[in-house]
């Protein structure tokens, strides 16, 4: 096929006229395709250059070699060339040969349009006779050949990266910014040209236009402009990139971030174009290519081609995956390929592509194959603290795993053991890596285990009610003769005790801390100061004073924190959010392990053994709260014997809060497989579990004592809470009485004056409902009450109140047999103790009971009751205010309406009653309970309207109504 030529020139007149014009043409191309390449064709001289230039400055201009693409699609691919003077003598004239290449043609041999530069078929001047002569081929002239290309792009490596980078703007948006190439030779420009197109795909290449000399690039249609310094500069104009390769690099050229433009430029500097043979123009498969070479390649093109390598592996021969991995890893490992820099495209995604990589390969290709890549992916996770990938037994070499253990174990054992990760994060991740290569990290498996137990049980447990916990006297062991052994020392400030950034739960109280060592089970103590202040201090009563905690560790397995005061809030947490760091999770609600440490618990014996360890301790340390936290976590439960705090914990989270709970209490010891006697803080743990917000009820608390005896719950610490059962249950338990009086009889010696006190009181209200042969009641009550070191529970003063205003009516206690035989009256001398002693809590607890149903019922039922009361209540008026309120009150609202109603019959008794006590009595009574005199009678009881009696009455005696009972 013989190509389209065109020559055009300035030529003598002639047909077609004279000046520059088309002096040669082929037959059959189009007249549209001459007036637009007419536009096209043209050569302005550089300013710089001779104007008269002679035969040898001519060879010094330079050639304008250009393809353009037209309107229709073709091409026009041209040579002009200077030739000085024409046919007139007149300066400017040069000469165009060009081509046509109509659209979807090509030069022959698809050879590229570059190829064509100098070749020695384009001529200088138009053919004698006016016909172009035929050419079927254009033979390459040999100055772009492959070792002078490398040689310029040698010379040229600096500024390589930046073009590639343009050039990659360009061929994908067709729109882009034209590149301006500033070169003193137009043959230079023509070899930018040229690797260009060979880093381009094929097709993108033989679509380039470009143009190797204009003096005014503006008006350049090109892709790739090629001027010389003399030409027209283009300033800022933004249609362009400026590539001045006759001017030093500015202080902005650097490194670029385009990753492909820099895996080119490489390549050529490298001296291997014939990479870029059969390529896509994709970077991935380039990179590869490069790499297998021995090309050195930045981080971002080894990530690359790793991905893609990930992505094709099947495809992949096993000798490149050879070559390519050893490539990754040598470069990868000592950082070649980073002078060119980074430019905003940071390696961190290497490690990451080459992890994909290793886990694509992973069990895919010989281990011979992919061991190299695994072994350098894991030593890099482990020193760089990247994601450690998930490597098996076979994924390592012999060679390789021994290799990497003798590296990689100090850097282990420190990862481990380092408490700045999350426990079950980085570290647990380590700890299987050097499970795998078999380094030994035993050392560090306490520690670390320590840290996943308070992760997984997380938070602080909060103490609402640390604040209002009275302060009491310490007694017994740490009491005030105790001397603190060398290992102990109290501390109040805010520092003191636990440190606040492990364990918070051993305890302690808000800012107060003991030293105290609690490496034996004896260490609680049953004085206060010893573990029960610290283990059983949730709720009010436990403990032994505000805000003493212990500053143990409570990763001991038999810390529970010493020292006066409660811990914290103790009770379920399955609904709460989890604290940011711990490594749980929520699922549905519900709390459960990260996956990490149920595969550790299950796979390595060594660590859970520790981690059950450590979680017994802070179960031991805080029952309720752990067992809340481990609620559904689906932790398994670990086998007996051992961790017995532990295994009761997950037994109760796994069990509701419902039932008998003395049944769940003996089910708990059951589960902790050990005997409370042997080992009392069971026993404590138990108790916290089964009642985590009170104190068990007082019968509950009177069977413990007596099943377990007190020596169990002495050396438990659990005493206080038996304590605290009875000075906390409602007045009208029947079982308070009994156990304060097994309380006192069983810790005479331990109790504290605090609690001393408000159990004799108890006791005496137990003597007082059971009609013992007792003395001096009122004042045996006041003083106990009134001798108290601090006040006495109003639990217990209500109690003894209530029990003392029964005996005082004569009225059984509630819970009594309603068939017993009516109790004795009164000794008078006590009625007129209470009225002299005017005690409010006595009088409105007197008043309470006769107000009640018992007394209504007698009221109702026995005459001789209703004339007992009218004694009584009106028995020693006006000298003792409080009892006078109280008296007046039961006539008026008691007495009154139950003596209404009474029938005759009984009326009568009630006025025969009262003869028989005298009829003093008699006469006052008929006077109060004649109708209308109601109002007259209370006035003269009061001693309204009367002068003032100095003399107080006797004892019994009725004031007469004034007028000697005369209206």
């Amino acid at each position: 096929m013989s190509l389209a030529q065109l020559h055009y020139t300035s030529a003598p007149p002639g047909p077609d006229g004279s000046g520059f014009r088309f002096t040669a043409v082929s037959p059959g191309v189009p007249q549209t395709v001459l007036r637009e390449a007419e536009q096209l064709i043209g050569y302005e001289p550089p300013r710089d250059l001779p104007a008269r230039p002679d035969a040898e400055e001519l060879k010094a201009f330079p050639k304008a070699f250009s393809c353009t693409e037209l309107s229709d699609g073709g091409r026009l691919l041209s040579r002009s060339v200077y030739t000085g003077a024409d046919y007139s003598g007149r300066w400017g004239n040069f000469h165009t040969h060009a081509l046509h290449l109509p659209a979807g043609t090509r030069l022959p041999d698809g050879a590229l349009p570059i190829t064509a530069w100098e070749s020695p078929r384009w001529a200088d001047a138009t053919p004698p006779d006016g016909r172009p002569e035929p050419v079927d081929r254009f033979e390459p002239s040999g100055l772009l050949r492959r070792d002078g290309l490398v040689a310029f792009a040698r010379s040229r490596a600096d500024r390589l990266a930046a073009f590639f980078a343009d050039l990659a703007a360009l061929a994908g948006d067709a729109d882009g910014r034209q590149i301006v190439v500033v070169e003193r030779d137009s043959a230079d420009v023509a070899q930018w040209i040229a690797l260009a197109c060979a880093v381009l795909p094929r097709e993108r290449a033989h679509l380039l236009t470009f143009t190797t000399y204009t003096r005014r690039p503006q008006q350049a249609r090109q892709q790739i402009v090629g001027v010389l310094p003399s030409s027209e500069p283009v300033g800022h104009d933004p249609r362009f990139r400026v590539h001045d390769c006759t001017a030093r690099p500015g202080p902005d050229a650097g490194p670029v971030a385009d990753a492909w433009a820099d895996v080119c430029a490489r390549i050529w500097t490298a001296g291997r174009p014939d990479l870029f043979r059969g390529t896509s123009g994709d970077l991935g498969p380039l990179a590869v290519a490069a790499l297998v070479t021995g090309v050195p390649l930045r981080a971002d093109a080894r990530a690359a081609a790793a991905h893609w390598t990930a992505a094709h592996a099947p495809t992949v021969p096993e000798e490149t995956l050879t070559a390519l991995i050893a490539a990754l890893t040598e470069q990868s490992a000592t950082g070649a390929g980073q002078q060119y820099g980074t430019a905003g495209t940071p390696p961190d995604g290497e490690p990451a592509a080459l992890a994909a990589l290793s886990e694509r390969l992973d069990g895919q290709v010989p281990t011979a194959v992919s061991a190299p890549l695994a072994a350098h992916v894991l030593a890099a996770a482990v020193r760089g603290r990247g994601a450690l990938p998930a490597l098996g037994a076979g994924s390592l070499t012999p060679a390789l795993r021994a290799e990497l253990a003798r590296d990689l174990a100090p850097v282990l054992r420190q990862g481990v053991g380092d408490p700045t990760e999350p426990a079950a994060g980085r570290p647990l991740a380590l700890l299987r890596v050097a499970d795998l290569l078999d380094v030994d990290c035993v050392d560090a498996l306490p520690a670390l285990a320590g840290r996943l137990a308070r992760d997984l049980v997380g938070g602080r447990p909060a103490d609402p009610a640390a604040a209002r916990e009275p302060e009491r006297e310490p007694s017994g062991p740490t009491g005030p003769g105790h001397t603190p052994g060398p290992g102990s020392g109290s501390g109040h400030g805010p520092d003191s005790g636990t440190d606040s950034g492990h364990w918070p739960d051993s305890g302690s109280g808000p800012g107060h801390g003991s030293g105290t060592d609690q490496s034996s089970p004896s260490s609680r103590g049953s004085g206060p100061g010893s573990g029960s202040g610290a283990a059983l201090g949730h709720w009010p009563g436990f403990g032994s004073g505000p805000g003493h905690g212990s500053g143990a560790d409570p990763s001991s397995p038999s810390s529970r924190g010493s020292g006066h005061g409660r811990g914290h809030a103790h009770g379920s947490s399955s609904g709460q959010t989890p604290p940011p760091g711990t490594g749980r999770q929520l699922d549905g609600g519900r709390m459960v392990c990260p996956p990490a440490v149920l595969d550790a618990v299950h796979g390595h014996p060594a660590l859970r053994t520790a981690l059950f360890g450590a979680l017994d301790a802070l179960a031991a340390a805080s029952p309720a709260w752990v067992a809340g936290r481990l609620a559904g976590c689906g932790l398994p439960v670990p086998p007996s014997p051992g961790f017995p705090h532990l295994r009761m914990c997950l037994q109760t989270a796994g069990a509701g809060r419902t039932g008998d709970r003395l049944a769940r209490f003996h089910g708990l010891l059951r589960t902790a497989g050990v005997s409370p006697h042997a080992a009392p803080d069971v026993l404590c743990t138990a108790f916290q579990l089964v009642w985590p917000d009170g104190p068990p009820g007082a019968e509950e608390a009177a069977l413990l004592l007596s099943e377990l005896g007190s020596d169990a719950h002495r050396q438990a610490g659990t005493r206080d809470a038996l304590v605290e059962a009875a000075l906390a249950a409602p007045a009208d338990d029947p079982a308070v009485p009994v156990l304060a009086a097994d309380l006192l009889r069983c810790f005479t010696t331990e109790l504290r004056p605090a609690h001393r006190a408000p159990l004799l009181l108890l006791e005496y209200a137990g003597l007082l409902d059971g009609d013992h042969d007792v003395e001096n009641w009122v004042d045996h009550v006041c003083g106990l009450r009134d001798g108290a070191p601090e006040p006495v529970p109003e639990p217990a003063t209500r109690r003894v109140h209530d029990a003392l205003a029964r005996r005082l009516l004569a009225v059984a206690a509630p819970g009594t047999d309603p068939y017993a035989p009516p109790r004795p009256p009164a000794p008078e001398s006590e009625l007129y103790t209470l009225a002299r002693a005017g005690d409010p809590g006595l009088l409105a607890a007197y008043e309470r009971v006769a107000r009640g149903d018992r007394v209504a019922e007698r009221l109702r039922t026995v005459p001789g009751y209703v004339a007992a009361c009218f004694c009584d209540w009106s028995a020693y008026p006006r000298p003792y205010g409080g009892w006078e309120t109280t008296r007046t009150t039961l006539l008026a609202k008691v007495l009154r309406p139950v003596v209404r109603a009474l029938p005759a019959e009984d009326q009568r008794a009630v006025e025969e009653a009262l003869h028989r006590v005298g009829r003093g009595r008699l006469d006052a009574y008929r006077a109060w309970n004649r109708p209308g005199a109601l109002g007259r009678l209370a006035g003269r009881l009061t001693g309204r309207g009367r002068r003032e009696d100095r003399q107080a009455p006797w004892t019994g005696d009725v004031e007469p109504p004034a007028g000697g009972g005369r209206e």
